[in-house]
């Protein structure tokens, strides 16, 4: 009874004092005394910055694009201009760079340049073999003749701002410096145009690479562009009235052991000696000049780049478009055992950034070595050689459309990768490069060693469907 009499008290006593204090809320009394239990106004105040706190985050500055940027060339929607490498030292013939950044995938930057710019009266000049990463060059001759180069890294895994590293640190050597690169998930491209309507000189993947070039001794005889500048009208072979283009002869190979080269192989090796592109040797890099050319010899991956690169680009030598670009110096190695010392790292580098040879920038992370020095296999030379004969995205390709086509007994053994190239080689013919080298076989044998005069028979021809050119026609033009 003490206790429930206690406690009952305090309820009265409490409901007492509150009961005026409810009855007067809406008088000047309440509001004095709700006033009087309020917290301090000040204390709401924004105190000043203490040590260890986070300043506001500034707002980047964002990238302003040239004035002269030609309005042909269009813009891909809602991308954000990140950075603009300007021309040379301001010289109104080099090329002006312009990258980019979009929360899209590669694949759909890559579809809509290139339905945009097939549908507005550019002409298609390089495409990459993948739609996820490459270079798209295009070129135009009205109103003003120019020519863009579309460069596109690989696409960002949308599904985490920061995603895990996926190699190990010595693989992110490989990786392309991109000091832009934010945390936002998509691609990052580039757009490369020249001033002055000038065609640009080399699409490189890297977009902070300056586009001053540092070509070598070697490069600038293969490319012809000593002394002369590059013009659209000069790679388009429709063009009404093209630019007169110079065709740098080169010294032929003189071997004197060329007699051994199997009879049905003979002429094509012959040709392509006479031609001055079978150099067993960087030709600027060694004083050096083998005699003999041991055609039964099995060739080296080295030299089989070195020879693709220097008879496409001189089989093509009045058409600066349909040419390979050589490396400068200052490019990020696509392959460890590959550095800027070697002596055929323009050319290996160049075959990697057009997308010739699959390499980490052609959106293999797994390819981190060339191995020069390794011999050369069936399968190996017909997915480097093919891509330069068609010259767009090599098909797709079943093990059962590769049987159905060729009826290749071994058809198994060919890597899936090469399957594609083997694939499309059936599509040229007899033009294609395992009928002009092997003849008709049912065995492909893919990782039997190729060699010389078998990869240079290769050589002898560059096209696709009836639409190309042999040595021949090149040595008619010296």
């Amino acid at each position: 009874m003490v206790a429930w009499s206690r406690s009952t008290g305090s309820f009265l006593l409490l409901s007492v004092l509150l009961l005026p204090l409810a009855s007067c809320a809406n008088s000047g009394l309440g509001k004095t005394l709700q006033d009087s239990l309020a917290a301090d106004p000040r204390l709401t105040e924004t105190a000043p910055d203490q040590p260890g706190s986070s300043p506001a985050p500034t707002p980047q500055t964002q990238a302003t694009l040239p004035a002269d940027f030609p309005g042909e060339i269009p813009r891909y929607p809602g991308a954000t201009l990140q950075e603009v490498v300007p021309a040379t030292n301001g010289q109104p013939n080099s090329e002006i760079a312009t990258v980019w950044q979009t929360t899209d995938a590669s694949d759909r930057v890559f579809a809509f340049y290139r339905e945009q710019l097939q549908t507005n009266g550019w002409e298609i000049a390089e495409a990459p073999l993948t739609s996820s990463q490459g270079t798209l060059v295009a070129q135009r001759n009205s109103p003003n003749a120019l020519q863009v180069s579309v460069v596109i890294a690989p696409s960002s895994a949308p599904s985490s701002p920061t995603p895990a590293p996926t190699s190990s640190p010595e693989d992110n050597s490989l990786a392309e410096p991109s000091p832009n690169a934010s945390a936002i998930a998509g691609t990052q491209f580039t757009l490369r145009y020249s001033a002055g309507g000038v065609p640009a000189a080399q699409a490189s993947p890297n977009p902070t690479t300056s586009p001053e070039q540092t070509e070598s001794e070697e490069s600038e005889v293969f490319l012809g562009a000593e002394g002369t500048s590059d013009n659209p009208t000069t790679s388009n072979a429709t063009s009404p009235n093209p630019a007169p283009s110079t065709v740098v002869a080169l010294e032929p190979n003189s071997y004197t052991d060329l007699n051994q080269t199997p009879q049905d192989l003979k002429p094509y090796v012959t040709d392509l000696a006479q031609l001055g592109v079978l150099n067993l040797a960087p030709s600027a890099k060694t004083k050096t000049v083998p005699t003999t050319f041991s055609p039964n010899k099995p060739v080296s991956r080295r030299e089989y780049a070195r020879w693709l690169f220097e008879a496409n680009n001189r089989l093509f030598g009045d058409r600066t478009a349909q040419q390979i670009r050589a490396a400068n110096n200052s490019a990020q190695p696509a392959f460890r055992d590959v550095p800027r010392t070697d002596p055929d790292f323009a050319v290996i580098q160049g075959l990697a950034e057009a997308g010739i040879i699959p390499s980490s920038l052609s959106g293999d992370p797994t390819v981190t070595t060339f191995r020069p020095e390794a011999q050369l296999s069936r399968e190996i030379m017909v997915l480097w050689k093919v891509p330069m004969d068609t010259r767009q995205p090599l098909p797709t390709a079943t093990l059962d459309a590769v049987k159905q086509t060729w009826g290749f007994q071994d058809a198994a053994r060919i890597d899936p990768k090469a399957q594609r190239a083997v694939l499309a080689d059936f599509q040229n013919a007899d033009l294609s490069n395992i009928r002009r080298v092997f003849g008709y076989t049912t065995l492909f044998q893919p990782k039997r060693p190729v060699t010389r005069a078998e990869a240079a028979a290769t050589l002898w021809y560059f096209g696709y469907q009836g639409d190309g050119v042999s040595a021949q026609d090149a040595l008619k033009t010296q």
